[in-house]
């Protein structure tokens, strides 16, 4: 029987003209209300030429959006490294059968999934200076702010993975001689990132958006570009619509990324197909 057959009652002929239905009235009411936004907007004359015309040139972004999306995009890059490396360590942590070490990771990680991350940053770039007399630069308290939330997360994401293969393939790597540390890394990391890589990546695309926290503490990234980019023009709903796309176009590239990574896993994880049998009689006796 099929797997889907029994999660999924499949809809019969009334189920799916009222989807259909349904699906129509949901997209004009969508429709609708995008008109009516537009309608508002115009009324205010935000969709006037004047207020589009900044993107047009090229020194809008030269000194605006780029600086800023260059801002984002390695702030963004450094903490997903950071962040999958700390994620890593503490699941494995966590997991541990010595409670001297699964203990305080199972602290460490809850209290950095629980604290804001705003208020992670706050505390990064104010209080770490009176800790070591010297001013944290606005980059690294960013950064380390998303490194300690999004790897607390990305810790309970892997542990997740790694508890969720079949037991037997632990007992079978024991079976043969590895060491637990050997079944993890060549065992369970590799089925565990792989069942887990669509909520890996939901938390970078997170992680990314979360980069825009950093204006709070002075972090030119884009959406501080944006803001001095509205202040200098007059124009916040034009910026904030083109910032959105530049959000939505990262996103949806580092979307795609995983996407190709994960077909490129499962293929390089399929098994080599085994050759046909030979037919009884098809294999000539040797001498006589």
């Amino acid at each position: 029987m099929s797997t889907d057959a029994v999660l999924y009652d499949h809809p019969g002929p009334r189920a799916k003209i009222r989807n259909g239905i349904l699906t129509v009235v949901f997209g004009i009411a969508l429709l609708a209300l995008l008109y009516w936004v537009y309608l508002k907007f115009d009324e205010k004359g935000q969709w006037a030429a004047a207020l589009w015309e900044p993107f047009t040139e090229s020194s809008t972004w030269t000194d605006y959006l780029l600086p800023g999306l260059w801002k984002t995009v390695s702030a963004a890059a450094v903490a997903m490294v950071l962040s999958l490396i700390f994620g890593l360590v503490f699941s494995v942590g966590r997991l541990s059968d010595h409670r001297w070490l699964s203990v305080p990771s199972g602290m460490v990680v809850e209290f950095f999934r629980a604290v804001p991350l705003l208020l992670l940053m706050f505390f990064i770039f104010y209080g770490v200076p009176f800790i070591t007399e010297s001013p944290m630069p606005p980059f690294w308290a960013v950064v380390a702010g998303l490194t300690l939330y999004n790897g607390s997360v990305l810790a309970e994401a892997f542990r997740a993975g790694i508890k969720s293969v079949p037991r037997g393939q632990s007992e079978a790597g024991y079976a043969i001689g590895l060491r637990k540390s050997q079944v993890m890394q060549e065992i369970l990391m590799p089925q565990a990132a792989r069942a887990m890589l669509p909520v890996i990546v939901s938390q970078l695309v997170v992680l990314v958006k979360d980069t825009a926290l950093g204006y709070i503490i002075g972090y030119a990234e884009l959406l501080q570009s944006v803001n001095n980019l509205a202040a200098n023009f007059g124009n916040i709903v034009a910026a904030a619509i083109v910032a959105a796309i530049i959000y939505i176009a990262v996103n949806a590239s580092l979307t795609a990324f995983a996407g190709w990574l994960e077909r490129r896993t499962r293929r390089k994880g399929k098994a080599p197909k085994s050759a046909d049998p030979v037919p009884v009689g098809a294999v000539e006796p040797i001498g006589d």
